[in-house]
């Protein structure tokens, strides 16, 4: 793995490039800005430098992204333990209801449920069968909420993330890839209020 610095009149891009016996090129914009170069062995220093800069205006607009979640999330204000517990004894009124609604259609049983406030998990099943999902849940739409019980239930069957677990999801929530991308795009600024 080594770091170069692609110079530039308008901007220098720093990029790591990390090389492997893969068959093309890569680009990915980590949450803190940094930007990876996946290359195959094969591909010389040129030609890769050649793709960063054919690909100058992807990199510049996801790092911008990135700079904007950053400064979003400073703005957030953290939630007291008030309005913390608040979210919690919602979540401990709603949740079960919508684990007792899924579970027959994924065909499972569960154990004990368990309301967090964890900081990077939203859900979590154990191989007992105990539920943990996170009060901030409550913050999301219910498609959101319905998306996190059906994966964790989904965990029932497959304590993985194969393709047979997607096609379980997906069997039993259609919209998964949908909901799931909400979280992914919202969801950090969601825990930040932690």
């Amino acid at each position: 793995m080594k770091n170069y610095i692609e110079k530039d009149i308008e901007k220098d891009i720093e990029y790591t490039m990390i090389r492997s016996d893969r068959k093309t090129i890569g680009l990915e914009v980590k949450p803190d800005g940094q930007v990876i170069v996946r290359a195959p062995r094969r591909l010389s220093e040129s030609e890769i430098r050649g793709f960063v800069q054919k690909h100058r205006a992807w990199i510049l607009k996801h790092q911008k992204m990135v700079n904007e979640r950053v400064e979003k999330r400073r703005e957030i204000r953290k939630l007291t333990k008030q309005e913390i517990q608040k979210l919690a004894d919602q979540a401990v009124e709603v949740i079960p209801k919508r684990v007792a609604y899924y579970a027959p259609k994924v065909g499972v049983t569960y154990g004990r449920i368990t309301i967090r406030n964890q900081k990077t998990r939203w859900g979590s099943c154990s191989s007992k069968g105990n539920l943990n999902f996170n009060c901030l849940l409550m913050l999301t739409p219910p498609e959101v909420l319905d998306s996190v019980v059906v994966h964790e239930l989904c965990h029932r069957k497959e304590m993985n993330h194969s393709k047979q677990f997607y096609e379980e999801v997906l069997r039993v929530y259609p919209d998964y890839w949908k909901w799931n991308r909400w979280l992914k795009e919202n969801g950090s600024f969601l825990l930040a209020h932690l």
